[in-house]
């Protein structure tokens, strides 16, 4: 009787040992619990707990935050993504961006990040909302510096209008990965080409306003792929762009296809600052947000 060899199972991304330059100490600072005291004391939510960022830690103990506004569910489901997901988000909360302002000040937070669920459920997709909390903070804290990062709004100008005229200094919107692979890492209703839309109408409607984007890698591009991506937003007049590590977030998500060599995240960050890009910041543990403060253009 012929003996047949079972293959072995493929193991999940989860399994793999992560190579050492993914490893991150865990060193809570005074300046962690205080952001942690006042996220909870004002009600408001975090990107980076909801989506599981490997640098909360690191960012929390030097006292930065991104603050996630509109709810902490989302009505898109891409497949990188933790954040929870439904078809209706929760109720408006009018009062977030008041508080949102109040705990900016209380921290004294001099370069505040706000990002957001997706809320196709309504009618601007929360651009108002958006605009209100810029406008909050910078009554508080008119010194302090506001990036924002908002979703494509399905495209609509006029809430795209919405949050330039509340003039952040930088708004942020990520194409997050190549070309070929949207429709395997993101949500049916979101797209390249709409991602380079909404980026280069922020500019038109004002070009005094930095414009950002970030890039994940891991998820099966190739180099090229990643080069012919940079040009793409270049040719949009980006400012600013990040790239990092994709990293599972749970045995649900899409899995890691490669751990990508700090080397090449180098090549990256060479490659971009040849084409122009103001600032890059290219590395396994970069997101969209991380050191944003750093990143900002004087």
């Amino acid at each position: 009787m012929t003996n047949i060899k079972k293959s072995r199972p493929r193991k999940n991304s989860l399994q793999i040992r992560k190579p050492d330059w993914l490893r991150v100490g865990i060193q809570k600072s005074e300046d962690f619990f205080e952001i942690a005291r006042n996220l909870r004391t004002y009600g408001l939510h975090s990107v980076c707990e909801e989506a599981n960022c490997p640098n909360l830690t690191d960012c929390w103990s030097r006292k930065t935050t991104t603050f996630m506004i509109l709810g902490h569910v989302c009505t898109r489901s891409c497949r990188f993504c933790a954040v929870e997901s439904s078809k209706i988000g929760e109720q408006l909360d009018l009062q977030e961006p008041e508080r949102l302002a109040e705990a900016v000040k209380k921290l004294g937070i001099k370069y505040v990040v706000i990002t957001s669920v997706d809320r196709d459920d309504l009618s601007d997709g929360g651009a108002e909302h958006f605009a209100k909390c810029v406008s909050s903070v910078k009554k508080l804290s008119p010194e302090s510096r506001v990036e924002i990062l908002i979703p494509d709004f399905g495209g609509k100008i006029e809430s795209i209008k919405k949050v330039v005229l509340s003039r952040p200094n930088v708004i942020g919107h990520n194409v997050e990965t190549v070309r070929k692979l949207q429709k395997k890492v993101r949500d049916p209703r979101a797209s390249y080409e709409l991602s380079l839309n909404i980026l280069e109408t922020v500019k038109k409607l004002d070009s005094r306003i930095w414009t950002k984007s970030s890039l994940m890698v891991g998820i099966g591009e190739t180099k090229l792929e990643v080069l012919n991506t940079l040009k793409d937003l270049k040719d949009r007049n980006v400012d600013i762009i990040t790239i990092g590590q994709y990293l599972q977030p749970n045995r649900n998500k899409l899995p890691v296809e490669e751990y990508v060599e700090p080397e090449t995240f180098n090549y990256f960050k060479i490659e971009a600052e040849k084409l122009g890009f103001k600032k890059v910041f290219s590395g396994p543990l970069v997101r969209s947000s991380y050191h944003a403060a750093e990143l900002s253009l004087e």
